[in-house]
């Protein structure tokens, strides 16, 4: 057969795109090099592992540019066409730059290879720099790893990358393609005692390593000689190649002149390592795994090493690796061999396996079978240039074509490139010189005059149907077989294959048709030849005597064939003396034709399964009876004519059959599987393609196949099913049938656009497994199984869930996209806003401040408002109530008269004074208010909102007035306000926002330290922000020596680092505790700094019980500060003693064995009666503190209780917190005599109620029985007999009485506020609210509702300043228990404290902090955060709320004020809200929420509705969406003691507050309907369905049509966001409906609009819609001699749905909630098909002459009788012609009776009894009438059991 010649499709001149995008950057810089170099890419290689899995069955993909790769000097661009897709820049020039995967990542990394390291990037542009233990020379990617080449000898000072001039250069630049399913599953990781062993004594020997692993060193690499592995020193042999899909490696030996082929295998180290060093160190069976290279194959007589290497494949699939010897002009090429042993391919190579072609360049490409894989690796062919510069394709040893330049390009060289003397000597002597850059079918052709053109070898088909059938072919198609068609598909012939670059689809699938029958045509030349011999040769006849023959039959010989054992068909016993050579080429041809027959059946099957391809089926279905007529393939030829009716009149009559081979039917495949269950069908009746291994043209077909398999009980083996056929399924769990078949679904990424595309019969059963799962599927599916549910809600819980954040948009965009239809592309992560820009625009959230320009205002609480908040409060005005109240950036308004004089100025001066206090404490509240509400964007500069304190004048026109500086200091006055202003602002930012860059901070850092920097740094540092200050950073803020700077900062950087013991971070604070220094140091360190310092060390060390440290603590304690504010050493002592209590937290009697001595040692602090004569021996004292002793707060023997005690006693609350120690809480008792109570500090009684509650947590009740047992007997009964008038209690006794009393009571409810923190429980609520009525009462009765129990008249005896700090003790405890809610009750409290005070000019700057706090507690983070009760939230809450209140702004004596804000690292954000995924808006919902059981109730479940704040970890157990209106969802969670999920955990199951939920159809939301009462969709349906008009278009028809009227569309949009249902209703709607469909059609239409709303079924409008049409267009066919449908697709179509509906009665289909579309539905559509199909006179005579003569048409036939007598036959499933002729006579002898019916019903179950009754009638004249009618009267009563089920 002649080679083809094909002219190359020149794509355009060639010039890499990194010249051009240089070019276009301007001018280079100075030092660029002139080299360059570039390599050319398949995209596919950088595509994800799991997106690169696509569906390779699809017919079409979009066309895709090569990305190329180009390096000059230290820079790369990566560009894909003509974009710049990224830039690289390196700090040293480039060496060799690939493309590989390490281990088992998905993604590939861009790896380039530097003098001394080695930078990898991965495609989102991340970067990591490995340092290389030795000079590497070159770098090649293998399927595990990354091999890197160490240099030989002395290293050159720097390696080149390639020669200047590409063109010319033979330097392989290769392609790497991977193929997206492989994967080398291994990982690597030795133990840390051998790994520096490993490095140090291995890779510095070793000439090759292999890197696996981005966090692992390269490991070195070994040869495998004789069973023992050596390592790779002193390698001679250079790598000159290597696959990144197989793991082979080819190198070339310069000392031996030979090149030789590697395999690189994985090892385990039980062979014997030949290194006597590591058999003595490493222990056996210590030594992990291991890299070594076996040799397979290797080839003497190279001067030089191979040009190039490349893999391709061999005519006969087998996989072929090419060597290109330039010095001999050959293309060597060696066949490899695989075999798979337990899932592990080894390769191999044997002796006389290789053979050569001539060429001077050569490349790999994929040309004939682009789609086709031979298992890991794509066919490919290789394209050669000979050494006369000829270009050939060669598949294989087998050449195809031969391709010369078109005769364009010689044109274009005329006219553009020479003048015309020199063009005619020329211009046909433009020859091919070399090849380069080849990419899939595209390759870049040098030519004779330098320049360089792309070309593409390969043109895709325009005609989808011409593809698939070639696919088709390479698949089904043996070797041989297919490489003859090949033959004629590239060769010369008059319908050469794609000849004309300009083929349109109709003549490619002529081109391909007339290939087809150009082998039968040459089949019946062969067979004519051979029945009409011509006279032969002497030699001829010779061969055919019967001596010959003889002599053959006793003289056999292996290898020869006599040619008599050969059966071929359409010979007879006439014909038996045939030559040899004609039989087997008869053969030859006969079975290339019908191996041609079945591989397009099966395209033909496939393409029944896509609606969209119906044109495509019925050219097919042409050529396809071709075939069999030509073959006399009746059955196959019947069966296509039964598909459509019209090839009758064009195919003829098959005059003679050679085969009675049935045709396979996947219809009557799925069937049977729906009818009878999967154990009754056998894979063999349906196409052998479907079921072939990596078969991809039916892969349409084989995921069909699959799903009915796993629906109908057949179960997965491996990646296969027990069936045979390969199904891939998603990972996830399954309880049934139903819920396999979706997770198969996923795996094959079936989603619902490909449902659609299915026949509705087909759909059917899948559509019933979807809608079964939809209800509650399991929780662990994959987020594109949810979409393929219609569950986008589950979808984007799971898909936040499982990605990170920078997968999340690909992810979206890959598998949720692909699962949903094209009109459900609105889905997409919902971000829930916070910030300024979502601001409500409403009037009352708008301040005005006269100083600005455009008269609005910063506040610090703009951003507030927005769409969660709104939906929280509603339409009341809470939140702009606490924004009022908590600004401090508006002048105050001061009531005076309208005419002042002098003393009003005074007047004034002192009233602002007063309000200046509470504008000076509103920052603490405003903080907790906005805590963590904003998210910034790292290029903006950091705000803070003014402070002012000036007031204005409502009765003179808004006059500003500022407080005086003579009389007030200001600058004391707003210097620690200002500081909380900056801790408010930077407190707004949400924590862990991304990475916050140290950058940033310094950006903001002024030029002069300051209090509003300060302050910044420790709301960053609480958010943990500072964790990006390096040592420097730190040292540069301490040298500037500013006191609250230096305070933000050490308590920042320790909240940063909380519990870290971080070394770096303690010595720097160790610096501000002169205990810490040596006595040789004397360093003055203010008593507010090293008060800071202590805490800030407390809690770096917090629970640790560091030994070294509690010591410090604790002598800190006892020991006056150093500074000369004797007044600050309480304070101080309070900061030891939390910070002692921090670092043993909770650990009681744990702590490391020295509790006993720290407990006495504490006791003696707080006052205890025992004697301690020694000193305490819990670490014996350092020289330093015996220096020291004298500062030790002690007066002799005693200690100043007064300054120790408070420290002592928080001490011990927080060491042994919720330990229940009776030991510790009997020492720690409250006074019960009237000497103690005089001897103890009422505060300090506080303390210790506070303390000893803090330690029996669980006896801690919310009653008022248990605050009253809290009080001692004596104090009780002594503040009762107050009451009595005529009490004998003497007044300094019952001041001392009352002072215990109401100082006990406000212990014991900061103990409830903090034991039942963030709990909101109504219990504490209740009894906290009463008690503070009841103090405010007795400052100043204000309300009568107070308990009567409660005693009265306390005011006498204490004093006010008392009652009032217990007043907001208690009501700072409230704001706790409530934090977050914004309680109503509470509020409005807290707001008539806040006016009191001012009013009454008690505005106390401590109290004023008080409330300005219960209000932030209170709506803390805008209601979207609460509290905790771990350890560590309680011991930061007792820090912010402890209960010594400042006297003034500047107030640090006994508690520093920065302290305050350590509430945040309190704070939990337990907030949900519920998302609509149709709508991405917050909406309302009701969520039952299941707590377990405690101490205090048992397992208990309530209803709330979103958004609201979730109880503690601890308890919760389940949160499930409830109610009708929303889909249920169910998140199960298991109870553990643990903090909540902080931002951005990927393990948080509420995806930081968020739960999507979708809404069901037919219900509205409750903002649309609160009360339930439209969701009556019924009523409402009902009335729209009375309109006869369905809308507006005809007002005169109904009177409802007018203004409160409702339409169909408005009535579906009110029900459903579904696109589908509203785009049909408004369809119903549009005015010319009537006028196009009759008004039966209009209800159905309505009816099957109501039914999808109101089930929750919107894919089932077109199944109803399909379903009806198809019958209602069969009947008007009948009635009518118009033909509307012209084949029988439709009636396979309908037999699907009747079986489906069987199997739901019959249980095969399981049905809890019943099928999908109505029973009664398909059973009037299958009694209306049969009505039409009821045999009519012609009818019955078109099917007497079909089963008589097997004629389908006459002269008289019309198109409608034969579509009709179509419909019959597969209707009632009559069988072909000759089978039922053969099935009469051999019933006829064998008949008893006259009826042929019962024996044919036994012969052809399938058949239905109405056709068995007329085949009976034409087959028999005459009839038994008794056994007829018995026979007909028991089919009739089956028939009516059917009909009654």
């Amino acid at each position: 057969m002649s080679v083809g010649v094909r002219h190359l499709a020149v794509l355009g001149e060639f010039k890499p795109f990194g010249l051009i995008a240089e070019t276009l950057d301007g001018k280079p810089p100075d030092n660029i090099p002139d080299k360059y170099d570039y390599f050319l890419f398949d995209p596919e290689l950088v595509r994800d592992r799991g997106e690169a899995d696509r569906n390779v069955g699809d017919s079409h993909t979009e066309p895709s540019f090569d990305h190329e790769v180009f390096v000059r000097g230290n820079r790369i661009i990566w560009t894909t066409g003509s974009r710049v897709f990224k830039r690289f820049t390196l700090p040293s020039p480039v060496i060799m730059v690939c493309w590989c995967r390490l281990g088992d990542m998905s993604e590939a990394l861009l790896c380039v290879l530097q003098l001394e390291s080695l930078t990898i990037y991965n495609t989102s542009g991340e970067v990591v720099s490995i340092p290389l233990p030795r000079t590497v020379t070159s770098i090649w990617p293998l399927p595990f790893g990354l091999l890197l080449q160490a240099v030989e000898g002395n290293p050159p000072t720097q390696v080149p990358f390639s020669s200047s001039n590409p063109f010319l250069s033979e330097r392989d630049i290769s392609r790497f393609r991977r193929d997206s399913g492989h994967s080398r599953q291994n990982n690597y990781s030795y133990l840390s005692a051998y790994s520096h062993m490993i490095k140090g004594d291995t890779t510095s020997l070793s000439s090759h390593l292999i890197l696996s692993d981005l966090l692992e060193e390269p490991m070195s690499t070994y040869v495998e000689e004789r069973g023992k592995l050596n390592i790779m020193k002193d390698f001679e042999e250079r790598t000159i190649w290597t696959s990144d899909q197989i793991p082979l490696m080819a190198s070339y030996n310069k000392g031996k002149m030979q090149h030789s082929v590697w395999v690189a295998e994985v090892v385990n180290s039980n062979l014997e390592v030949s290194s006597a060093s590591l058999c003595d160190i490493v222990p056996a069976g210590v030594l992990p795994k291991q890299f070594s290279f076996r040799r397979i194959w290797q080839g003497k007589g190279s001067q030089m090493a191979a040009s190039k290497v490349f893999l391709a494949t061999d005519d006969d699939a087998a996989p072929i690796i090419c060597f290109l010897l330039l010095e001999q002009k050959t293309l060597l090429s060696v066949r490899l061999q695989s075999v798979e042993i337990n899932n592990e391919i080894l390769y191999d190579i044997k002796p006389d396996m290789s053979w050569s072609i001539p060429a001077i360049s050569a490349a790999s490409v994929v040309v004939t079978r682009p789609r086709v894989k031979v298992g890991l690796l794509p066919y490919a062919d290789i394209i050669v240039l000979a050494p006369d510069n000829t270009l050939l394709l060669y598949s294989g040893q087998k050449c195809l074509c031969r391709y010369l330049l078109p005769s364009s390009l010689h044109k274009d060289q005329l006219s553009h490139g020479l003048e015309l003397s020199e063009a005619a000597s020329v211009s046909h002597d433009l020859k091919i010189l070399g090849l380069a850059d080849a990419v899939e079918g595209h390759i870049n052709i040098i030519v004779s005059n330098g320049k360089m053109f792309r070309c593409a070898l390969r043109q895709n088909p325009s005609s989808s149907l011409t593809n698939d059938c070639i696919t088709a072919l390479a698949e089904g198609l043996s070797s041989t077989l297919y490489n003859y068609f090949l033959a004629l598909l590239w060769g010369d012939g008059d319908s050469a294959y794609l000849s004309e670059a300009n083929s349109t689809v109709d003549s490619e699938w002529n081109s391909f048709c007339g290939i087809i029958m150009q082998m039968g045509r040459r089949s019946s030349v062969t067979a004519q030849e051979s029945l009409n011999p011509v006279r032969k040769s002497s030699w001829e006849f010779l061969l055919n005597s019967n001596f010959h023959k003889n002599y053959c039959k006793f003289n056999f010989y292996p290898g020869l064939s006599c040619g008599t054992s050969i059966d071929v068909l359409r010979l007879d016993s006439s014909k038996s003396k045939l030559d040899g050579k004609h039989i087997l080429e008869e053969s030859f041809y006969s079975g290339l034709f019908v191996a041609t027959l079945d591989s397009l059946h099966a395209v033909y099957e496939s393409l029944k399964l896509d609606c969209l391809r119906k044109r495509d089926l019925e050219l097919l279905s042409v050529l396809l009876c071709d075939i069999a007529k030509f073959l006399g393939e009746k059955c196959y030829l019947d069966h296509y004519i039964r598909d459509f009716p019209c090839l009758s009149k064009r195919v003829g009559v098959c005059t003679s059959s050679f085969s009675s081979k049935t045709p396979l039917s996947i219809f009557s495949w799925l069937e049977n599987c729906l009818q009878h269950g999967c154990s009754s069908c056998d894979i063999h009746d349906l196409p052998p393609l479907i079921c072939k291994d990596g078969s991809s043209v039916v892969n349409w077909a084989r995921k069909i196949v699959s799903f009915y398999s796993l629906l109908l009980g057949v179960k997965p083996i491996g990646k296969k099913l027990s069936s045979g056929v390969f199904c891939n399924i998603a990972s996830g769990s399954y309880c049934t049938n139903e819920e396999l078949t979706v997770l198969a679904m996923v795996g094959e990424k079936f989603g619902l656009q490909q449902l659609d595309l299915l026949p509705c019969g087909v759909s059917l059963p899948l559509r019933h497994a979807l809608d079964k799962c939809r209800e509650s599927p399991p929780t662990d599916w994959p987020a594109a199984a949810y979409v393929l549910l219609g569950r986008e809600d589950l979808a984007l819980s799971s898909l936040v869930h499982s990605c990170k954040s920078k997968e999340l948009e690909t992810h979206t965009n890959v598998n949720l996209i692909s699962m949903s239809t094209p009109y459900m592309l609105h889905l997409h992560p919902v971000t829930v806003p916070s910030s300024a820009s979502d601001t409500i625009g409403l009037d009352s959230t708008k301040f005005e401040d006269t100083d600005s320009v455009d008269g609005s205002m910063t506040d610090g609480m703009e951003h507030i408002f927005n769409s969660s908040t709104q939906l929280r409060y509603g339409r009341d005005l809470r939140l702009n109530e606490v924004r009022r109240i908590l600004c401090s950036s508006r002048p105050v308004v001061i009531q005076t008269s309208v005419n002042p004089g002098a003393s009003d100025q005074d007047l004034q001066q002192a009233q602002l004074w007063h309000l200046a206090q509470r504008t000076t404490a509103l920052p603490l509240g405003r903080g907790a208010f906005t805590l963590a509400t904003i998210y910034t964007l790292l290029t903006e500069a950091f705000t803070v909102p003014k402070l002012v304190l000036a007031g204005r004048l409502p009765a003179q026109q808004n006059a500003t007035v500022n407080l005086d500086p003579n009389i007030r200091n200001i600058q004391e006055l707003t210097s620690w306000p200002e500081f909380h202003n900056a801790v408010a602002a930077g407190l707004r930012l949400a924590p862990l926002q991304g990475k916050m860059s140290r950058t940033w901070i310094a950006y903001n850092k002024p030029e002069e330290p300051n209090f509003i920097h300060a302050g910044l740094l420790l709301a960053l540092g609480l958010h943990g922000h500072l964790r990006t200050l390096n040592a420097s950073d730190i040292y540069k803020y301490f040298y500037q020596e500013h006191e609250s700077t230096t305070v933000g900062l050490m308590l920042g950087l320790a909240a940063s680092h909380r519990g870290t013991m971080h070394p770096v971070i303690s010595k720097s604070l160790y610096v501000h505790i002169p205990a810490r220094h040596p006595s040789s140091v004397e360093l003055e360190v203010p008593t507010i700094l090293q008060s800071a310092a202590l805490m800030s060390v407390g809690l770096l060390y917090e629970g640790s019980a560091h030994p070294q440290t509690m010591q410090l603590f604790l002598g800190e304690i006892g020991r006056r500060s150093g500074g000369d504010n004797v007044l600050e050493r309480e304070g101080h002592a309070v900061s030891a003693g939390f910070a002692l209590g921090l670092v043993a937290l909770g650990r009681g009697d744990d702590a490391l064995g020295f509790t006993d001595t720290l407990v006495g040692r504490l006791f003696h602090y707080i006052g205890g009666k025992e004697v301690h004569k020694e000193r305490s021996h819990f670490v014996s004292p350092s020289t330093d503190e015996q220096n020291r002793s004298a500062g030790q707060m002690m007066d002799g023997t005693m200690v100043n209780v007064d300054v120790t005690a408070p420290g002592a006693i928080i001490a011990l609350s927080l060491m042994f917190l919720k330990t229940e120690s009776e030991a510790v809480v009997s020492r720690l008792s409250i006074p019960q005599t009237h000497f103690d109570l005089q001897y103890v500090r009422p505060d300090f009684i506080m303390l210790r109620v506070i303390a000893r509650n803090l330690i029996m947590w669980n006896r801690v009740h919310p009653s008022e029985d248990w605050i009253q047992s809290q009080i001692p007997d004596i104090v009780k009964h002594s503040v009762n007999a107050l009451r009595d008038d005529n009490s004998d209690v003497d007044e300094m006794d019952a001041e001392t009485f009352v002072q215990a009393y109401v100082n006990i009571v406000a212990g014991a409810c900061i103990s409830l506020g903090l034991r039942f923190a963030g709990t909101k429980n109504a219990n504490v609520q209740e009894l906290l609210y009463d008690y503070a009525v009841y103090f405010l009462n007795e400052i100043k009765p204000v309300s009568t509702t107070s308990g009567n129990a409660f005693p009265k008249g306390l005011s006498r005896y204490v004093d006010r300043c008392t009652l009032e700090i217990c007043l907001h003790l208690v009501v700072l405890s409230l704001s706790v228990v409530m934090a977050g809610s914004g309680h109503l009750q509470t509020f409005r409290l807290l707001r008539f404290l806040r006016s009191r005070n001012s009013a009454d000019g008690h505005a106390n700057y401590g109290i004023q902090m008080a409330v300005s706090l219960a209000i932030g507690f209170l709506f803390l983070g805008g209601g979207m955060r609460t509290f905790s009760t771990s350890n560590s939230s309680i011991a930061a809450l007792l820090i912010s709320l402890y209960p010594r209140l400042p006297s003034g702004p500047n107030d640090n004596r006994c508690h520093l004020q920065a302290f305050r804000h350590l509430y945040v690292l309190a704070t939990e954000s337990r907030w949900i809200q519920t998302v609509d995924v149709d709508t991405g808006l917050p909406v309302y919902a009701p969520l039952e929420v299941t707590v377990r059981e405690t101490e205090h109730y048992s397992e208990t479940s309530f209803c709330e509705v979103t958004p609201f704040i979730l109880p503690e970890r601890s308890i919760l157990k389940t949160v499930c969406v409830c109610g009708p209106r929303y889909w249920p969802l169910m998140i199960e969670l298991v109870p553990e003691d643990k903090p909540w999920w902080s931002a951005g955990d990927k393990s948080d199951p509420f995806n930081s507050g968020v739960i999507y939920i979708k809404r069901k159809v037919g219900a509205c939301s409750y903002v649309d309907d609160p009360v339930g009462c439209q969701s009556l969709m019924s009523r409402a349906m009902h009335k729209v369905l009375g309109l006869t008009s369905l809308g507006a278009s005809d007002p005169s028809i109904n009177n409802n049509t007018g203004s409160n009227s409702v339409t169909v569309d408005q009535l579906v949009s009110t029900f459903s966001s579904d696109p589908s249902l509203i785009a049909f209703a408004q369809l119903c709607c549009d005015p010319s409906w009537n006028s196009r469909f009759d008004g039966d059609f209009q209800e159905f239409c309505l009816q099957v609009l109501f039914e999808c709303i109101s089930k929750d079924r919107p894919a089932l409008l077109q199944v109803y819609l399909s379903l009806y049409t198809t019958v209602r267009s069969m009947a008007e066919q009948v009635t009518n001699d118009k033909v509307i449908i012209s084949d029988s697709l439709l009636i396979s179509n309908l037999k699907l749905v009747v079986a489906y509906n069987e199997a739901l009665l019959s249980g095969r289909l399981s049905a809890s909630r019943g099928g999908i579309v109505q029973p009664i539905f398909i059973g009037s559509l299958r009694k209306r098909v049969e009505d039409i199909l009821s045999c009519s006179d012609g009818l019955k005579n078109d099917l007497s002459k079909y089963l008589n003569s097997g004629r389908w048409h006459d002269e008289e036939s019309k198109e409608k009788n034969l579509v009709l007598l179509s419909w019959y036959l597969k209707w009632f499933s009559v069988p072909a012609p000759y089978l039922i002729k053969s099935a009469v006579e051999k019933i006829k002898p064998n008949l008893v009776s006259s009826s042929l019916v019962p024996l044919m019903h036994l012969l052809f179950p399938t058949i239905h009894i109405n056709a068995l009754r007329e085949i009976d009638k034409i087959a028999l004249s005459e009839k038994s009438s008794s056994d007829i009618s018995f026979l007909l009267q028991k089919q009739d009563q089956l028939e009516e059991c059917e009909r009654g089920l």
